[in-house]
């Protein structure tokens, strides 16, 4: 990854760009963030009405989230490479395009098997997305950056917020459809005002997109997660071919992509951010908290469903809770990440989503009823989740400050892995359990000792750093 100076194009002939207040500049890009913030938490509220509908087993509903995790995987370290070489605005700009008509794909899919691949599709418009508005803003804040960098968190807690309600309500009185064809109106708009207010930059120097590196890792993680879904199957065991040639094909393309990532001329993770005090225990960190402060969240509606019977609106809400909880402190600790640093709101963070989590899996007491009981842990894992991201993010970013863009979308990456192998795997252990609903709290628990037995303590390897950067 080659570094070099930023260039800022304020105004491009021919474009009617102008140079646009910071705020109206950022708001444009939260917009966008926010429009693919909705549409995750939306999907994740109609799993169960999607494979209903479309008369697919649970662990086949379950890749519609699974595959766009997949999509972001490859597409983010690309984006952010190619973003910086060639333009953030005019991948931020491609982005919203294909994910708007990969939404309208989506909303007309006649069967899983189409949804999935139409998903997969929006994912990539999906993946620009992030890279591209963080090098975006770096360009225009100065340095402000870091503030306006963590506030992207609590703009996608408030997509969390939404997304459920709209989801529930839609799923509710009008069909699960229509959870994708919001996006269409919203993307034409945002297509608009982006060619008006967002100026072009990009960084100085040209490199090489190491496109072999990245197939061999969506490989490895598409095989493996194809094996896992195998054996979801009743029926299947762990020595069925369905299920062990996927999970070979998978280990010997991981081993090739460690050769490759080693001895490569130029990777996609480069190896002096290998090297980089701090790097490898962060995205060690990302993998586990996409898995369990993600993937699980993902699945919660599922969870109130199968085990309370909650309807969708109400299911769905979960999820608005967390949003709410994650909201009410995301700002706040990302303004106040110059003072406390990055190693006391990681803390803080992991042990009270764990305690969230604990809360949602044992059953209610005192004469609570299941909603509120799942509410209110919903909404502790949200305070948890908003006072962890901003720090998360800002640590993984100041590794190398002057590759926003690039590292904004490989920690990206590494948390959507962590999401892939968490939804696969527990959709996969749902479909062939007798009591889901109890399964899945079984689950949880091993979700709280990961994040209190392991990540808690890789808090403490995470470079400390009080100020800007």
């Amino acid at each position: 990854m080659t570094t070099g100076a930023i260039t800022q194009t304020p105004e491009r002939a021919g474009t009617g760009t102008r140079v646009a207040p910071r705020g109206v500049l950022f708001a444009v890009v939260a917009v966008a963030l926010f429009m693919s913030s909705i549409d995750s938490t939306i999907v994740a509220t109609a799993l169960g009405t999607i494979h209903r509908s479309l008369h697919a087993s649970i662990n086949w509903a379950g890749w519609s989230i699974t595959i766009y995790s997949l999509g972001m995987v490859v597409s983010l370290p690309v984006s952010g490479r190619i973003s910086d070489q060639f333009g953030r605005r005019k991948v931020f700009f491609c982005g919203v395009a294909l994910f708007t008509a990969a939404s309208l794909a989506c909303a007309l899919a006649s069967s899983i098997f189409l949804l999935i691949v139409f998903r997969a599709i929006q994912a990539i418009g999906g993946g620009a997305l992030q890279p591209s508005a963080a090098g975006i803003v770096a360009a225009s804040f100065g340095k402000d950056r870091d503030r306006a960098i963590g506030l992207f968190g609590t703009v996608a807690s408030g997509g969390q917020v939404v997304g459920p309600v709209i989801g529930g309500l839609i799923v509710g009185y009008l069909s699960w459809r229509w959870i994708f064809f919001v996006n269409v109106p919203i993307g034409i708009v945002l297509l608009w005002a982006m060619m008006r207010v967002i100026p072009e930059s990009r960084l100085g120097t040209k490199s090489r997109v190491d496109v072999r590196g990245l197939m061999l890792l969506a490989g490895f993680v598409f095989a493996a997660t194809f094996g896992i879904t195998q054996i979801g199957n009743r029926g299947t065991t762990f020595v069925d071919p369905i299920f062990l040639a996927p999970v070979l094909v998978g280990l010997v393309l991981l081993v090739l992509f460690v050769f490759h990532t080693l001895y490569s001329a130029q990777p996609f993770i480069p190896a002096r951010l290998l090297k980089a005090r701090g790097f490898a225990v962060m995205n060690i960190q990302n993998m586990g908290w996409g898995g369990v402060g993600f993937g699980m969240a993902t699945l919660a509606p599922l969870y109130a469903e199968q085990r309370y019977g909650l309807n969708p609106l109400n299911a769905g809400t979960l999820l608005a809770a967390r949003g709410v909880g994650s909201l009410a402190v995301g700002a706040m600790a990302a303004l106040a990440l110059r003072r406390t640093g990055y190693r006391m709101p990681l803390a803080f963070g992991f042990i009270l989503v764990a305690g969230g989590m604990a809360m949602m899996a044992i059953a209610p007491h005192w004469g609570i009823t299941p909603y509120l009981w799942l509410a209110v842990g919903a909404g502790i894992t949200g305070v948890g989740n908003g006072a962890a991201n901003p720090a998360s993010r800002n640590a993984c970013l100041q590794v190398a400050p002057e590759e926003v863009a690039a590292i904004s979308g490989l920690r990206q990456m590494f948390i959507y892995i962590g999401i892939i192998f968490t939804v696969s795997t527990v959709t996969a252990i749902l479909n062939r359990s007798p009591h889901p609903g109890l399964t899945q709290a079984h689950i949880m628990w091993v979700a709280v000792a990961l994040l209190l037995l392991v990540m808690l303590p890789l808090v403490w390897r995470v470079p400390e750093h009080k100020g800007n950067w």
